[in-house]
């Protein structure tokens, strides 16, 4: 039940229509970037509080008013005029309550209910979601706007998914006793104070370094959801020679393959990253790691290809990008399970939060608004053409085969 959660995700229905919105509410790519930008600082600034009340109150009403909040905002954002872009910006925020509620509870739930290589592999299903979920996201939000001609509906379909994910959440989710599945007792853990609890995970070093590693592929992984569809869009137009898109609704067969590719990418890294961390960790106990790194630092060369070859062959380009994802996604859940491992039961929510705080703050808080930024900035002053558009966002996206090595 709960990796319904991440593909009930509709954190990037909107990026895949993202020239439409682009075109109705006449902004650049600096302000679309700051539209994911304000979800990711509001799910990155409320992840501590429901980090608190995940350790110490009932996680599954907490998770169904979260998802109820949630999508009721989506539902109101879909009918927000195009004159009031700022109103949009604050509904996108406010979204950040369902992600929060659920990112940094959900884990600790199935934490408390398997263990060992178990609890791997239930960690790996519940993180595939997430990119199958964003992947979805692309293809039904174009298919939705396709079918109805208007990007709003896009935004619609949310909602929906969310009242099936409360009703899941109440009818078969069951609140399991902290820690008890590894204590083999039900007898409650006393909670600590959140001051305390904060102490100790900054002094945990393999917590606090998976985490600063995690933010690199909050980094990457935030700038390519928001602009590898309008890249390979512009990157068409550039290579056929085409018109570039000034309809209400364009084509979005881009967003579509994305999509796919996005998916499919998502269950293949997440279950090998899972794998072949568990087979390696027979010859290695820091087999974890090692695999996170050498699964990023790999994607660098990738990531980096998919962008040069895109004015030559988009089915290069295709190619590179699910190569790029696949090594990219070996490392969510991994992440997760160190950081169960490293951390007791009673501060666990805590630790999904400050986590989340920190990879987003440093990581995809900022990253598509940066890629934005720079596009923009190298456009500035000049003469605008295809080649330009296509260029400026080319260059600005290099960023994220540097910041994956490091």
């Amino acid at each position: 039940m709960l990796p319904l959660l991440n593909l009930c995700n509709g954190g990037f229905f909107f990026a895949g229509v993202l020239p439409d919105l682009e075109h109705a509410f006449q902004i650049k790519d600096s302000s679309s970037g700051l539209v994911q930008t304000v979800f990711i600082c509001s799910y990155m600034l409320l992840a501590p509080v429901f980090g608190y009340l995940g350790d110490r109150w009932n996680r599954k009403y907490i998770m169904c008013f979260g998802i109820s909040f949630w999508s009721i905002i989506t539902l109101c954002s879909s009918f927000i005029p195009k004159e009031h872009f700022a109103l949009f910006l604050l509904t996108r925020g406010l979204v950040g309550v369902g992600e929060a509620s659920y990112s940094t509870i959900a884990p600790t739930i199935i934490a408390d209910l398997f263990v060992a290589d178990k609890r791997s592999r239930m960690l790996s299903i519940f993180y595939f979601a997430i990119p199958v979920g964003c992947g979805l996201g692309y293809i039904a939000g174009s298919k939705v706007t396709s079918v109805a001609g208007d990007w709003h509906w896009a935004l619609r379909v949310t909602p929906g998914l969310g009242l099936i994910a409360i009703l899941l959440l109440g009818f078969i989710v069951k609140e399991p006793p902290r820690g008890a599945v590894e204590r083999k007792t039900d007898k409650p853990l006393s909670s600590t104070t959140y001051v305390s609890d904060l102490k100790a995970l900054v002094k945990n070093p393999s917590f606090m370094l998976s985490t600063l590693g995690f933010t690199t592929v909050a980094f990457v992984t935030g700038a390519l959801a928001l602009w590898a569809p309008s890249y390979l869009m512009r990157a068409r137009i550039v290579l056929y020679k085409t018109e570039p898109c000034e309809t209400p609704i364009c084509n979005y067969d881009d967003s579509l393959i994305f999509g796919l590719i996005t998916v499919v990418t998502g269950i293949l890294g997440v279950g090998a990253g899972v794998e072949i961390s568990k087979r390696y960790r027979k010859v290695n106990p820091r087999a974890d790691p090692i695999v996170c790194a050498c699964g990023m630092l790999s994607s660098a060369p990738f990531l980096y290809l998919a962008l040069v070859f895109a004015d030559t062959s988009l089915v290069a380009t295709y190619v590179f990008i699910f190569i790029g994802e696949t090594l990219l996604s070996l490392n969510w859940a991994i992440v997760a399970d160190m950081l169960l491992y490293v951390v007791i039961p009673t501060r666990r929510s805590t630790a999904e939060a400050m986590q989340i705080m920190v990879s987003h703050l440093l990581g995809d808080a900022g990253s598509p608004y940066l890629i934005g930024l720079i596009s923009d900035g190298i456009r500035r002053g000049k003469p605008d053409s295809s080649v330009l558009t296509f260029r400026s966002l080319e260059y600005a996206l290099m960023l994220c085969a540097f910041v994956a090595a490091l």
